[in-house]
């Protein structure tokens, strides 16, 4: 299942996007998060599945958010904000599977991420990036069934979609689409994206979009 947007809502997106972007926080305890404020989309995902490139790819930015090659590196809640009456923030949150990261280190992270899942009023939805060469790994099923028992609504994206062969890349998309049936939490549209030749982007974009008018 897809969503359609009007040229409208794709162009609307496109200039909200285009706007002025700046960090404003990074918090790695619960008690040190930014105050609330405006609408909160949060990326979730395997480490090193692209989450900073596609929010720098979101905002036509080319380091708004850190990228690196270092599993885990991400160690905090990142919060983005954006332009001025927008009433949209983007948050990067730590990646998941970073086996090589102390086990202490990787508890405390999980903390943070349940914490702010289960508290935060202004959350809107989760965007839970999957590589599109591999599909659901065993980690992301979990993560899945975490969203779903805290009711946290979450949207699947498919990553580095320009890796794979069109043929390939819609079975992936079908696959997907058909697991999320198990998943209650799960909203229904699968949205393949590239953030090196920008697929998807403006279909992604629309989507934020239209779900921040649905929560104002």
């Amino acid at each position: 299942m897809s969503q359609d947007f009007s040229d409208d809502a794709i162009e609307h997106a496109r200039r909200i996007f285009a706007g002025d972007w700046q960090f404003i926080a990074a918090a790695a305890t619960i008690d040190i998060l930014p105050p609330m404020g405006g609408i909160e989309l949060a990326f979730a995902g395997r480490s090193n599945v692209g989450k900073s490139s596609l929010i720098n790819a979101l905002t036509g930015r080319n380091a708004l958010a850190r990228t690196s090659h270092t599993p885990g590196r991400t160690q905090e809640l990142i919060f983005f904000e954006g332009p001025p009456k927008s009433g949209l923030r983007l948050v990067d949150m730590p990646g998941y599977g970073y086996a090589s990261a102390p086990k202490t280190k990787i508890a405390a992270w999980t903390e943070l991420i349940h914490r702010y899942l289960q508290g935060r009023a202004t959350l809107g939805r989760v965007y839970v990036l999957i590589d599109s060469r591999h599909g659901f790994k065993d980690v992301d099923l979990d993560i899945l069934k975490t969203f779903d028992r805290a009711a946290v609504s979450y949207q699947i994206v498919l990553t580095k979609a320009d890796q794979v062969k069109a043929s390939d890349l819609q079975a992936r998309i079908a696959e997907t689409t058909a697991a999320l049936t198990k998943h209650p939490a799960a909203y229904p549209s699968v949205i393949a994206t590239s953030s090196r030749n920008g697929t998807g982007m403006p279909e992604l974009r629309a989507a934020m979009m239209q779900l921040v008018a649905e929560r104002s």
